[in-house]
């Protein structure tokens, strides 16, 4: 098994809409990639509310293993959301771990 954690720091405003809608839409489509992507078990999406965090969005996801890692990162659906995601952050850190 791989975890696969992120946390990202979103912009006040971007494509017209609040930081607090864009990491619910953030929410919303990365969670939907389960059963989308092969080898993507779990997708748990969290909204911050702690204001004195550096972070408003995290992500932790469970894949079957390394393959399964590099196959989510290219998926085409995945890519659509990442496509999205990097329009509305400023930072981003990541962790994967075994």
């Amino acid at each position: 098994m791989v975890t696969h954690i992120i946390c990202w720091k979103l912009k006040d405003q971007a494509l017209g809409h609040t930081k607090l809608e864009n990491a619910q839409e953030m929410k919303r489509r990365l969670e939907a990639l389960v059963g989308v992507v092969p080898g993507l078990l779990e997708a748990h999406v969290g909204i911050n509310f702690n204001e004195k965090n550096t972070y408003d969005v995290s992500l932790y996801s469970l894949l079957e293993d390394r393959q399964a890692l590099a196959v989510y990162q290219d998926h085409p659906a995945h890519v659509q959301v990442k496509e999205f995601v990097h329009r509305v952050i400023e930072d981003r850190a990541c962790v994967d771990s075994e």
